[in-house]
């Protein structure tokens, strides 16, 4: 059994593929099913946000398992293999493990040491477990990983001040308008990023936000969030009025198709009317034809590359003190994998013992005869139970504690020659 992760980032797809991949919340239980159907793979978690979408699996043959995931990629997407696979990476066991802890520590996204990131690594760990994908190994290595994001946020400075997407987002529009305390601005959606949107909108003395959202209720509770700022709620019906009353809109829903497009925009803009859209939604919610648009200027996640360089020079020591905390995570989750040779060896020997015990404690209650109660049965079950117990106990602590592969696997012959045990033939 080995680890691999099959994936794309915005390290190596645009905007425009990584959309095609992206697996919304409310498909995953579809897609890990799909997985877990093909003949290799064993364990299944899906990491799908704006900027990523990895599959993480635990594979019997680990190259026929990364065929099947890339196989369910192209029909996910509906892109071919050939168009497929210059975007995705692949790495297997110790790559894929520090990925992941890279990944949940915040080192691997576009903004350097943001948190939102550690947030859809629980996300995806929980998903996988609700719908069966996560097991033994993947459930150790998501636990393992989140322990290690929390860790680095707790033992470094990485995620102090850190720019998220949001905020990203929001000094894109200052360098494009200047000065946003004279701009009224639209948010699509009342999510978490709209939440931050607001957060450094107010921050950056905007003259008036308008929340608009499907639900009324979602978008008043966040607005509530803001007292005494100027903040408007309205439901996704009056979308394209309170759109043509505004500077700037930013879009953050979980919509899979473009809510706004050239032609939608046309009907309510005046005539040379100037308006920006800065959309940070994965699959994205503005069509790229609004730029035909001669007053409109749409921008999306990728553009927010060059304001996140700026943020990124100085946190690149920080980075390196959390790579080397991730070093020793994964350190530590390599040695309870190598420990996991151990199982089929320990496992057998208890059974085998397991099996005497219950025959020679047969044998003394038959002696006994029938005048021996049931509760000095008990009591003699127990003692011998426990006996067993304290017997095993110290070699299964050593030999799961053994660093050294060779040691180990020595330590195990040893076991399995002294104790006759025919570990394949029980575990087969």
């Amino acid at each position: 059994m080995n680890i691999a992760v099959v994936g794309l980032s915005h390290k190596t797809a645009t905007v425009e593929v990584r959309e095609k991949l992206s697996i919304p919340e409310p498909q995953v239980e579809t897609a890990i099913a799909q997985l877990l159907n093909y003949p290799h793979v064993e364990e299944v978690a899906i990491l799908s946000t704006c900027n990523r979408l990895e599959i993480y699996i635990t594979a019997s043959e680990t190259e026929l398992g990364i065929r099947e995931v890339v196989q369910f990629l192209s029909e996910h997407s509906k892109l071919p293999m050939t168009a497929l696979r210059p975007h995705l990476f692949m790495l297997l066991h110790e790559d894929a493990v520090m990925h992941l802890m890279r990944v949940a520590g915040g080192l691997d996204s576009l903004v350097l040491g943001e948190g939102q990131i550690l947030a859809q690594v629980k996300n995806s760990y929980k998903l996988g477990q609700q719908y069966d994908g996560v097991k033994t190994i993947l459930n150790r290595l998501f636990k393992h990983s989140i322990s290690a994001g929390k860790r680095v946020r707790s033992e470094t400075s990485i995620g102090t001040g850190a720019v998220s997407i949001s905020s990203a987002a929001v000094e894109l529009a200052h360098i494009k308008a200047e000065d946003l305390s004279m701009c009224r601005v639209a948010i699509l959606g009342a999510g978490k990023m709209s939440k931050l949107l607001v957060q450094h909108l107010v921050a950056k003395g905007v003259a008036e936000i308008s929340i608009v959202n499907r639900s009324m209720a979602r978008a008043t509770e966040l607005a509530q969030q803001f007292p005494g700022q100027p903040i408007k709620t309205h439901l996704l019906a009056d979308m394209m009025s309170v759109i043509a009353e505004s500077d700037m809109v930013f879009t953050s829903t979980s919509a899979t198709e473009p809510i706004l497009d050239r032609a939608k925009l046309e009907m309510v803009l005046e005539p040379n009317r100037r308006l920006m859209l800065f959309d940070i939604s994965v699959p994205r919610n503005v069509h790229v034809d609004v730029n035909e648009l001669t007053f409109v200027q749409a921008f999306n996640v990728d553009d927010l590359k060059a304001v996140v360089a700026q943020n990124q020079e100085s946190r690149r020591k920080m980075a390196q003190e959390a790579e080397g905390l991730l070093e020793q995570e994964s350190e530590a989750f390599d040695i309870w994998w190598r420990s996991l040779e151990t199982v089929s060896t320990i496992s057998c020997l208890r059974s085998k013992i397991e099996t005497i015990r219950e025959q020679e404690l047969e044998k003394a209650l038959s002696r006994l005869g029938s005048e021996f109660g049931d509760k000095h049965q008990e009591i003699i079950e127990a003692l011998t139970r426990g006996i067993v117990n304290k017997i095993l106990h110290d070699p299964m602590v050593q030999l799961r504690a053994q660093q050294d592969v060779e040691a180990r696997r020595k330590c195990m012959q040893t076991l399995q020659m002294l104790f006759n045990l025919d570990v394949e033939e029980q575990f087969s």
